[in-house]
């Protein structure tokens, strides 16, 4: 596919000695805040290629690839995209062996019959980053909704090649307790995507997604008002959603029992009032060692990042980086080089983070 070099200045900034670059202070010291990617319509996640180039989604259904060298193109190939509401084009995930397999994995919703089903499917990048090749449909939510909300729609792979995605329970929440429907899941697929399975259940919409240090799955979710939940999803558990929650009916009122119940899980950590979270990451500490195994999370609702550590046998959240600073911030990444990415869907750019004295040569 041609490249669309007109475009180019638009999309990426080469951050020249007159550019005015954000300089905060955070707990790991002074940081660099830069704008890499700009010109982004509702972005809504990001992924690192091995050869230095960046894969980005936008809601809508455009797939683009930014090459190391700065140029922009479109990524052919996606199928027919539902966007509805809170619907789209969602994750982006290149395979943890994309180096020898060029494998992404791709988060989406159909338009099936019933309304809009999400879907997950992976395919081949093309050696020149121009399309996708060898679709594959590996998952597919069998409860179809006419609903525009609550898709979840994030994908983690585990260190031995098996998936994770997460499907929120598309405004059924009664669903999400029915271990016969989709609605409210995390789905596991095998590494030999031989076997599909619930893996949990009792989600509402999980839109963050990572795998920790240790290889587990971590995921975050949206509450109503108030309850938004960090949890680590194990095999064959009850969420609770919406017998248990910390949070409440839009303009007040009691959901389900209250906020425990026999056989069903407490959250890692709760945000009451609720945040909204978005993407989620687990960090290496490649270059703050003083970070590593810290889990960060965007907020859609207060415009920050969240970090959080492991305390007992949740977690707290001890940090609140760049207040109201950069406006919805969809999705957060750690990169190769050990940089931090994130996505602020207003105005639509994808920003770097790295420290003071970074020198990316």
């Amino acid at each position: 596919m041609k490249v669309f070099v007109k475009f180019v200045i638009l999309f990426i900034l080469f951050l020249s000695p007159a550019m005015a670059l954000d300089r905060r202070n955070v707990s790991a010291g002074e940081v660099v805040i830069e704008p890499m990617i700009t010109n982004l319509n509702k972005p809504w996640s990001i992924g690192f290629l091995s050869d230095g180039g960046v894969l980005l989604t936008e809601r809508g259904g455009r797939l683009l690839h930014v090459s190391k060298g700065g140029s922009v193109q479109d990524v052919a190939g996606l199928p027919p995209i539902f966007v509805k509401n809170q619907g789209g084009l969602f994750d982006i995930v290149p395979a943890r062996d994309f180096e020898s397999s060029s494998i992404v994995y791709l988060t989406y919703v159909a338009k099936v019959r019933g309304g809009g089903a999400t879907s997950l499917a992976q395919a081949r990048l093309s050696y020149d980053r121009t399309q996708l090749l060898d679709f594959n449909l590996l998952y597919q939510q069998a409860d179809a909704s006419s609903s525009g909300i609550h898709f979840g729609g994030r994908v983690a792979e585990a260190p031995d090649g098996s998936l994770f995605l997460t499907v929120g329970d598309r405004g059924e929440r009664d669903l999400a307790q029915d271990e016969g429907s989709s609605n409210g899941k995390v789905i596991y697929i095998s590494a030999d995507r031989t076997e599909t399975e619930i893996w949990s259940i009792g989600h509402r919409n999980p839109q963050g997604a990572a795998i920790d240090i240790s290889g587990d799955l971590l995921i975050s979710e949206h509450g109503p008002q108030g309850g938004d939940e960090l949890n680590r999803p194990e095999k064959g558990l009850n969420y609770g959603w919406p017998v248990i929650t910390f949070g409440e009916e839009y303009g007040g009122g009691l959901i389900g029992v209250g906020s425990s119940s026999p056989g069903m899980e407490q959250p890692l950590l709760h945000w009451t009032p609720s945040i909204a979270p978005s993407g989620l990451m687990v960090y290496s500490g490649k270059l703050w060692p003083q970070w590593r195994g810290s889990v960060f999370a965007g907020s859609l609702k207060f415009n920050f990042i969240s970090r959080m550590v492991k305390e007992g046998k949740g977690y707290l959240e001890v940090e609140r980086l760049f207040v109201d600073q950069y406006i919805r911030i969809r999705d957060i990444r750690e990169a190769p080089d050990g940089t931090i990415w994130f996505l602020a869907e207003i105005p639509g750019i994808a920003y770097r983070m790295k420290p003071i004295n970074f020198d990316s040569n």
